[in-house]
């Protein structure tokens, strides 16, 4: 395992930095300080001189960053016990990451967490390679913090994605003891954006992954003494040495789960980190027991699934060759077409696995929503908000070369991409695109089919342990928003119904008013639909009383989906 780099070699300063620093909330409560050369105030040294406990020698009076410090709370924090030992001995070696920080891994991951919460930025792998245009990973830390790092290796992405993902995960339950170990809450309230990320970020490793005390507390404090000033640095190692200290004691302050439903809801979204809205909607629907199960599992490393892609000829057999002579572990999936991967994504994606179009990262909860549809060869079918296309491939993929599928959707550019796909996966000349607004086509069309999916845009509910900042993007409002849309685009596609064809209405949700609540509802107003049971369409472990198609993540292991099949008359 590789030790922890000697300083001189951990930033190396540009001669020319001219961006703006990104610093603080959009308050502006800190700001932007020129240098002496008129420019972002970025200081030229190095970090040679800047021993891992403190010191000045490397950064200017206010930090590298020319930033005037925030004085509120940075000299409050209690001074705590002897420093933690920082012996290299034992330490454990993990046979897929590097679990050694970094200042590179730690500058990264704090700058993409900053722009996670702008907005600007998903939870997903780095794209640190892609140019040298500035509009990459190693930019945005650059023009963030005015300072380069040395480009990662592939092992250093995964754990920066791992960091990222986790930490924004893990957010309100790591507000809570950030918050709890400030010697005041204002402290908390006013913190830089900047050194709040570092905070979570180290909380994050010292809690959730096997990351060396010693490591996660030294590399936390030397970003924060460069990216913004000495006293940032002292503050972080006040909090994770306090941190420390609580964690061998067994004694981390966690809320109660007492009082009545209101409060229960608030100390399970703290313990578990999520929204409170959303645990008690889940109380409310599925019980207590069942929200913490969710809530577990929205919380553990997502789990992947490949389908093969038999409209080039490939089989399972082949698939599951290549992921052995990649050494990546596999389940077989209940459908033939799929295989469940825990670890190894990195590894198919350089061995060009989807680029070649042997297969495509698909959920199997996506999948039995085409088996509900059952394409044959010769149907006609559109898939109503097709893009980025998985479903659309898969329903191609099965139609034997006979048939033909229009893909629509109101994104062009996500659109443009399905289409790239199905030419990689031999398919384009199945499948003919649409660039439209459903309700608009949906009213100048005379065209009829016999499946129209609709697989409807929604909360997402079901795929969170895959989407790590969707819980935080999402509002109860835009619940009771959604489910209007829902309604409006299930009346649009009806209409592309032939007689005695078949209606499919899917999501990735497992809300009951997303779900079946939307199916009740819209055969009260389309008495000429009917619902038809799934079973025989999918495993009946999958059907519910009602004859709809659910996957549940804490019963079958994969994401949450729904899908009801509506026949509509011939009359």
């Amino acid at each position: 395992m590789e030790g922890v780099a000697p300083a001189a070699s951990l930033f190396r300063p540009r001669a020319s930095v001219r961006s703006p620093v990104l610093l603080a909330a959009d308050s502006g409560a800190a700001r932007r300080r020129p240098g002496a050369d008129g420019r972002s105030g970025v200081s030229r040294r190095s970090l040679e001189a800047s021993p891992p406990g403190g010191g000045r020698s490397a950064v200017r009076k206010h930090g590298s960053t020319g930033v005037a410090p925030r004085r509120s709370g940075i000299t409050r924090v209690p001074k705590l016990g002897p420093a933690v030992s920082t012996k290299r001995a034992g330490r454990r070696k993990d046979p897929l990451i590097n679990l050694e920080v970094s200042h590179h891994r730690a500058a990264v991951a704090a700058v993409r967490l900053l722009r996670i919460e702008k907005g600007k930025a998903f939870v997903d792998l780095l794209n640190e390679k892609a140019n040298d245009s500035g509009d990459n990973e190693m930019g945005y830390v650059e023009r963030t913090l005015g300072f380069s790092t040395r480009y990662l290796e592939d092992r250093d992405i995964r754990l920066v994605t791992v960091i990222v993902a986790g930490t924004v995960r893990w957010k309100r339950y790591l507000d809570y003891l950030i918050m709890s170990l400030c010697s005041e809450e204002k402290v908390f309230r006013e913190m830089e954006p900047l050194l709040l990320q570092i905070l979570r970020i180290g909380f994050f490793e010292i809690l959730k992954l096997d990351v060396p005390a010693y490591a996660a507390v030294d590399e936390n404090v030397r970003l924060a003494k460069v990216a913004l000033r000495p006293g940032a640095g002292n503050m972080v190692n006040a909090i994770l040495r306090k941190l420390l200290l609580l964690k061998e004691k067994n004694s981390l302050p966690l809320p109660k789960i007492e009082g009545d439903d209101r409060a229960q809801a608030r100390a399970l979204s703290i313990i578990y980190s999520h929204p409170v809205w959303m645990v008690r909607r889940w109380i409310r629907f599925h019980g207590k027991d069942e929200a913490r199960r969710l809530m577990n599992w929205n919380n553990s490393d997502p789990r992947f699934s490949l389908r093969v892609n038999t409209s080039k000829g490939y089989t399972r057999a082949d698939l599951v060759k290549r992921l052995e002579s990649l050494q990546v572990h596999y389940e077989e999936s209940v459908m033939d077409e799929f295989v469940r991967i825990r670890e190894g994504m990195q590894a198919v994606l350089q061995a060009g696995l989807l680029k070649d179009g042997m297969c495509a990262v698909q959920d199997e909860s996506a999948g039995l929503v085409v088996s509900v549809v059952d394409p044959q060869p010769g149907d006609t079918i559109i898939d109503c908000c097709a893009a980025p296309g998985g479903k659309t491939l898969f329903m191609a993929s099965r139609l034997s070369r006979q048939g033909k599928i229009r893909a629509l959707d109101v994104n062009k550019g996500r659109l443009r991409i399905l289409m790239d796909a199905a030419k990689q996966h031999s398919l384009d000349d199945m499948i003919t695109d649409i660039h439209a607004d459903l309700q608009l086509y949906a009213k100048e069309t005379t065209a009829k089919y016999d499946k129209v999916l609709l697989d409807a845009p929604c909360s997402g509910l079901g795929v969170l342990s895959k989407r790590a900042d969707l819980r935080w993007n999402r509002q109860f409002e835009d619940l009771e928003e959604l489910i209007c849309l829902q309604d409006e685009l299930l009346d649009s596609a009806s209409t592309l119904v032939k007689p005695g064809g078949i209606l499919i209405y899917s999501t990735c949700s497992i809300d009951p008013e997303e779900n079946e609540k939307r199916i009740t509802t819209f055969v009260q107003r389309h008495p000429e639909f009917a619902i038809q049971s799934v079973r025989g369409y999918v495993p009946t472990e999958f059907v519910t009383d009602e004859g709809f198609y659910s996957s549940n993540p804490t019963k079958h292991s994969m994401d949450g989906a729904f899908a009801a099949r509506l026949v509509r008359s011939m009359l």
